[in-house]
């Protein structure tokens, strides 16, 4: 019996998404070097030959999203041990204070263009017009499932740590109106940022063929996501260990995501149907 992990032969049928996605300059995102890494993707070939590719990268999102509840969980767990022993947290205020003493006309306009820019009215437009273009660019129903799913499932991280930890904002007096009223842990505007930028830049990085070119990509989603941040704190919108559970959250997302994508094409590889 055939191993289902040893490539079939290409052939003129294989699509475009097979022809160009399936590596990152010359690092192939179908090779798995490790134990986990190959037992993963033999259970996708296995799962894709039975309800096809796309209906295998559905499911090891659906089960990322049950990872992802589990990590907001366990950032909320993390965040009460820190505050408990003025770990981490202990920057909140310093950090704060610092950020109201770079406050400027100028920096507070800009701050604030970034927070209606990617907050939840901007970021599902810029996510949108990203899956119409992807999608008709590459002629692929995967740009859609991929920023959907990256989206859907910051959004579900945003809302568990919210509700799990329930913490206060910073004082009115110390932010810029207006003020927002719902829990400050997590950032969702860091996290949404992150994660959306991040699923986006990889899949332009992956047409990239010029090692610049995959650099300034990286650097553009990398830049975005510590800007959106950044200016939460100017705005005194959130706390620093807010951001940064932001920051880690949504690139352990972006992770899945990632990892979801590779079992998917690893899959398609393998001869599994679309």
């Amino acid at each position: 019996m055939a191993d289902p992990l040893t490539p079939k032969p290409a052939d003129a049928g294989v699509t475009g998404e097979l022809r160009h996605d399936t590596a990152v300059g010359s690092t192939p995102l179908t090779s798995w070097s490790t134990t986990a890494g190959r037992s993963a993707a033999h259970a996708a070939v296995q799962v894709s030959r039975r309800i096809g590719a796309h209906g295998a990268l559905a499911a090891t999102l659906a089960i990322g999203v049950v990872v992802v509840f589990l990590l907001a969980f366990l950032a909320s767990r993390v965040y009460d041990a820190v505050t408990e022993r003025d770990g981490v947290a202990g920057l909140d205020v310093p950090v704060l204070h610092a950020a109201i003493g770079m406050r400027s006309p100028v920096s507070d306009g800009i701050a604030a263009a970034v927070a209606i820019g990617f907050g939840p009215v901007g970021m599902p437009i810029l996510a949108l017009v990203a899956i119409l273009l992807l999608a008709l660019r590459r002629r692929s129903w995967t740009p859609v499932i991929l920023i959907a799913a990256a989206g859907l499932g910051s959004l579900a991280m945003t809302i568990a740590g919210k509700d799990i930890i329930g913490r206060h904002r910073p004082l009115h007096i110390d932010a810029i109106p207006p003020f927002e009223t719902s829990p400050s842990f997590p950032s969702g505007h860091t996290l949404n940022a992150t994660v959306i930028a991040g699923v986006v830049a990889y899949l332009l990085v992956l047409r990239r063929r010029t090692a610049a070119g995959r650099t300034v990509t990286v650097a553009a989603a990398v830049v975005i996501a510590l800007v959106v941040g950044l200016t939460r704190i100017l705005l005194g919108a959130h706390w620093f260990t807010d951001v940064l559970a932001g920051w880690l959250l949504g690139l352990a997302w972006l992770g899945i995501v990632i990892t979801a994508h590779r079992l998917y094409l690893t899959a398609r590889q393998r001869g599994a149907p679309a």
